[in-house]
């Protein structure tokens, strides 16, 4: 490493020492289930928001075996209020991918777990490093953040294979796991008092507003029937959105199996 990298990975250590999330409860366990449920979980979502939820769904199912023989419908609504649906049934799908083709138990290589449904290469190389402790690199939103900011100053369009040098020329190889939990840590108050520096990067894009978008449609789509079964006018009825945006809705949620019709009335799959 360089002085400056020297420099930068004391800084890291100094700030995760004094101001580290150290009790998230995904930071306390090697358990790859877990660990996988807490990365799925936190895609695009805030960890206030991921905390209560990961505690129960943990609850409820507490291991691979479990999710698998649980039917979709209970595991969308343990997942209700997180948000992108479609991450609860992929997880769903790689829990039985796990019992059937590896006895229950998560592999331990990255492209074996990338052959998972829902798991990119982020996710293994993420579980591959927080619970097999395995110094792959690794990019997500808080630690291409921290180097963005320190290596590459008023630059846009920075790529992702520039910034990867430098993850795998300052990587803890003795403690990979500690280090990107730094690095994350370190990111999101990056973020929060200088600004989200991922927008000078190629591989940014914005978030749509949540707001009356068909996300929120969707969501609201799900909710409802969390709680019990509807038909289509009554879908209409008890939902305040345009009656053909919230068709177009129920057809595509039907189409990616979130929900299914029966008797003419949308359910949850069982």
């Amino acid at each position: 490493m360089t002085r400056k990298e020297e420099k930068f990975v004391e800084e890291v250590w100094k700030y995760y020492e004094r101001h580290g999330r150290h009790s998230l409860p995904w930071r306390k366990t090697k358990n790859a289930y877990r660990i996988l449920v807490s990365e799925i979980m936190l895609q695009q979502t805030q960890v206030d928001r991921v905390l209560p939820k990961y505690t129960a769904f943990i609850k409820r199912f507490p291991s691979l075996q479990v999710l698998a023989k649980a039917s979709l419908g209970d595991v969308l609504r343990e997942w209700q209020g997180l948000g992108y649906n479609r991450r609860a049934k992929m997880l769903h799908q790689c829990a039985q991918s796990v019992v059937q083709e590896y006895k229950g138990r998560l592999p331990s290589t990255q492209n074996e777990l990338m052959k998972l449904p829902g798991i990119g290469h982020y996710t293994a190389g993420a579980v591959m490093a927080f619970a097999f402790q395995e110094s792959v690199p690794i990019i997500e939103t808080n630690i291409r953040t921290v180097f963005i900011h320190h290596f590459f100053h008023d630059d846009t369009d920075v790529c992702d294979t520039d910034i990867q040098k430098y993850v795998a020329r300052t990587l803890d190889i003795e403690n990979p796991r500690e280090w990107y939990y730094a690095l994350m840590d370190y990111g999101a108050f990056l973020k929060k008092t200088i600004g989200n520096q991922n927008s000078r990067s190629r591989h940014y894009t914005k978030q749509s507003t949540f707001k009356n978008s068909d996300r929120q449609i969707r969501g609201a789509i799900l909710r409802l029937l969390a709680t019990q079964n509807y038909s289509r006018i009554e879908m209409h009825k008890a939902l305040p959105y345009e009656i053909d945006r919230i068709d177009a809705q129920c057809e595509k949620l039907l189409s990616e199996g979130l929900i299914v019709l029966c008797k003419k009335q949308f359910a949850l799959p069982e």
